[in-house]
């Protein structure tokens, strides 16, 4: 039987063209994306979903979606589906990632001249029949400082036409590196520096838990009087009520929003200040892009369906059919090493080196390589994927080194992850065992074996007695219950190092808590 795709949101013809001329039977219902009732009622009939963004794919949906097999999202942004739910039950989620990024870098550069020059206002006013020439007065662009938060892929070309029209550039961005910096020709800044110096700040970055709010009120009473903000990213990283409020007292000059924290926004505190300027979520709304996405998802699903094919997945590493069964046990691995590090790096990374030692040395390990890069990421750039994960690295100057060595030491096989950053190296080790499950071996040189459950304890601390006993009684007290618990130090009375299984998340109090232990250095919860 041929496989069956649904597309629920407004796709070209020419992607719907693309699954019929490859025997995929498809049905054309772009009504149904914003009508959750109807869509449940109908998914369980479709091994495919492709979606834009008014669709959304939530827990109940994907409960009845009994034959999906892959969620195509013709864009980049999966804010809109359930990927923990979809992953459960065994559903691909592709994305398009780099299909729309010159056309949203664009909408940024035409909402930041809208502002200068009062363009929206200055329309409606001139079409009423006033002529209101005194109140209009811009400002140039030639010469200010344009702040990009976030200089990935679409940050990055903004910040390029903004050179290109003589603009200073400023950049934020814990993943860009000096030498990257220097190559697009910003100069790399900390926030608050961002925020003392931009006459106009537009922001280029996912929603994570670490970017939300990163326009705080905190953050925009440090921003120079008189500037401008675009989000054409997401909504919710700006605080919108706070920005009203500065954009009121006049300490804030304009803004210019393209997404919103409740969409479709049919009210918003923005509305209607003479200085806002604001558009649908119209970042990815061009004719180029829409098509160069709406092609590219048509093209992933029906290579999956058909063949097996896996690219773009956000869920899934790229391996083809005859490598799966060897190379999935080692993928998990990487991708807990890369994410390990990645939660426990808080400052520029310069560098990551992946050392491959015994049988895996021998394994393609290009997708090992892409999932340890993935789970690098993922903490600071939620929508990164294992195809997009090199590209957002070398965007960034980090540089991947891979190691390939016969075995030296006692395991047959194990990988060795390093990232370099601007104070230090760290390190962290693994190994697949015969039962398939990847432990932890070595964590900046100390050894121990563990393996990492969804709510981990990670403590660094002086290896003094008592120290065990302190902490369990800690943790017994406030009802955490401990599945397992791996220790390891240098040597008697030197660096030591905790790595516990939790069975529930930790709160900031339960960590600080944690802190104030005697003899502790370190204390992070890591989630796996």
């Amino acid at each position: 039987m041929a496989p069956r795709v649904l597309i629920s949101d407004k796709l070209s013809d020419a992607a719907v063209q693309i699954f019929r001329d490859r025997g995929i039977e498809v049905d054309f219902e772009p009504e149904l994306g914003p009508d959750k009732e109807k869509l449940a009622e109908r998914i369980g009939d479709y091994d495919g979903l492709a979606i834009r963004s008014a669709t959304k794919v939530t827990e109940k949906i994907i409960a009845r979606a009994d034959r999906l097999k892959v969620i195509g999202r013709a864009g980049i942004g999966v804010d809109n589906v359930d990927i923990p739910e979809a992953t459960k039950k065994g559903i691909i989620v592709m994305n398009t990632p780099f299909g729309n990024s010159i056309t949203t870098a664009e909408h940024a550069i035409a909402l930041m001249f809208a502002l200068a020059r009062q363009i929206p206002q200055a329309d409606a006013s001139t079409q009423a029949g006033k002529w209101e020439k005194n109140r209009f007065v811009g400002t140039e662009i030639t010469g200010k400082t344009l702040g990009v938060v976030g200089c990935g892929n679409i940050g990055s070309i903004a910040a390029s036409r903004a050179i290109g029209l003589r603009m200073k550039v400023i950049a934020f961005d814990p993943f860009l590196s000096d030498e990257r910096a220097l190559e697009l020709g910003v100069e790399k800044v900390d926030l608050d520096a961002l925020l003392a110096r931009a006459d106009f700040i537009t922001l280029h970055t996912p929603l994570t838990d670490k970017t939300r709010n990163i326009l705080s009120r905190e953050a925009l009473a440090k921003t120079k009087k008189g500037v401008r903000i675009i989000n054409c990213a997401r909504g919710g990283l700006v605080d919108e009520t706070a920005l009203r409020e500065a954009l009121d007292s006049g300490h804030v000059g304009g803004a210019a929003f393209d997404v919103f924290v409740e969409e479709p926004a049919k009210e918003n505190v923005l509305f209607g200040h003479p200085n806002v300027v604001c558009t649908p979520h119209l970042g990815a709304s061009t004719k180029e892009a829409q098509e160069n996405v709406a092609l590219q998802v048509a093209e992933q699903m029906a290579d999956y369906l058909l063949n097996g094919a896996v690219t773009n997945a956000l869920n899934m590493p790229s391996i083809t059919a005859e490598e799966a069964p060897r190379l999935t046990p080692f993928v998990k691995l990487a991708e807990q090493l890369g994410s390990f590090a990645g939660q426990l790096t808080e400052t520029s990374i310069r560098g990551l080196r992946i050392e491959y030692e015994g049988d895996v040395a021998e394994m393609n390990v290009k997708p090992l390589t892409s999932a340890a890069v993935t789970g690098l990421l993922r903490p600071m750039l939620q929508d990164v994927n294992m195809i997009s994960a090199p590209v957002m690295a070398r965007e960034r100057g980090i540089h991947v080194e891979e190691v390939r060595r016969e075995q030296q030491g006692a395991y047959e096989n194990y990988i060795r992850l390093t990232v370099i950053t601007e104070r230090q190296e760290r390190s962290v080790a693994g190994t697949v065992f015969s039962d398939g499950r990847p432990r932890i071996i070595q964590v900046k040189g100390i050894n121990m074996e563990a393996e990492l459950g969804p709510h981990m304890l990670y403590v660094t601390n002086e290896d003094k007695p008592g120290f065990i006993g302190r902490l369990g009684t800690l943790l017994g007290q406030t009802d955490v219950n401990i599945a397992t618990f791996a220790l390891g130090r240098l040597e008697r009375g030197g660096d030591a190092i905790a790595l516990i299984e939790v069975d529930t998340e930790l709160s900031e109090g339960m960590l600080k808590e944690i802190e104030a232990l005697p003899n502790v250095r370190q204390v992070k919860a890591l989630e796996f």
